[in-house]
Formats: structure tokens, sequence, C-alpha cells
């Protein structure tokens, strides 16, 4: 292998690890997710929510929300984010934060996105857990008041896991691109 390939693992599903932020939505009811990569070599959350926030494949995302939802944002922002000097970025709003961890939540309060990251030592090698994950919140539905998640959360259901792959992938890549050799 060469490059970033060497120092990548495959994005894979996994359980929220202990101490998630984003655990207190699982045990509501929400639906959650959890995908993780490690990378060899030592890197930071700060790192890590920058790198995130600035793929290409999230600017598009970034794009999309300063069009339709006229919530712009920048690379400046991602990093102000990231360092912990502000606590709104692009369609959401800090949650919670942690010394290894990100909990945002949309402006409709309906969808979180959370990041974390964990130092794992790999055969004496030093190696950095990254994950990534989601939380879509019930609303009651206005026919039966009973809590639902509606016909457009199952519609993109699939979609959604996909995307969460490929931005996970996207922000190690670039991590991983920037880890001395």
């Amino acid at each position: 292998m060469h490059g970033t390939q060497a120092r990548m693992s495959a994005v894979e599903v996994c359980d929220l690890p202990p101490g998630a932020l984003l655990a207190v939505y699982r045990e509501r009811g929400a639906w959650t997710d959890c995908y993780t990569t490690t990378l060899t070599g030592e890197v930071s959350h700060v790192a890590f929510v920058e790198a995130f926030y600035t793929t290409r494949l999230f600017k598009l995302e970034r794009l999309i929300l300063k069009w339709c939802l006229s919530r712009p944002s920048s690379d400046s922002l991602a990093a102000q984010l990231a360092g912990g000097h502000i606590d709104t970025f692009a369609a959401w709003r800090v949650e919670g934060r942690a010394v290894d961890q990100l909990l945002l939540a949309d402006v409709m309060g309906r969808t979180r996105s959370w990041l974390m990251t964990a130092a794992v030592e790999d055969h004496g090698r030093a190696t950095t857990r990254l994950y990534f994950g989601s939380a879509v919140v019930p609303s009651p539905s206005a026919a039966s008041g009973q809590a639902s998640y509606g016909a457009v959360f199952r519609a993109l259901l699939g979609f959604h896991k996909l995307y969460s792959r490929l931005l996970l992938r996207a922000a190690s890549a670039r991590l991983a691109a920037r880890l001395p050799s």
C-alpha cells in the first residue's frame, strides 16, 4: 500500500462507545447510528472536526444549506467551531462538547450529528479511532399524536447511511494525507 491507504482502515458500522454524548438520544428511543475508522498516528479532535467540515463532500452540503436555508458557512468558521470558539455553524448549533467529542443539533431540532476521537494503541503504534454518528428524533404525527419518523426519513435512510460512510472516509483521507509517513 502507499500514501493514505496504508494508514486508514475501512469505515465500519459500530456501537456507540461508552461515554458517547450521542447515547442520550439512543436511550430516549431516537434512531441513532455510529460509524468508525482508524488512522495510524495521533489526530486531535480539533483537527478531526475541522477536516470533517472542510472536505469537498461536506462543502457541497454547505453550499446546499447556503442556497436552500440561507445558512452560509466557511472553512474559517469550521475551524472556529472545531476550536470551540463558536457554537453555531451553518444549520447546526452546539448541543454538547467534551475534549474528544462534539454534538450538534440542527436548527429544526430533529437531527443530531456527533464526532468523537479516541487514542488507541495498536501493536505499540499510536492510532486514532474516529467516530461519526447521527440521531433522528421522532416527532408527533399530526394524525395520531404518536411519535413517528415519517416517510421522508424512511425514504432517505439508505442515502444517509452511504453519505455518512463517505463523509467519514473523506475526513479520514484528508487527515491521513497530513500525517507523517
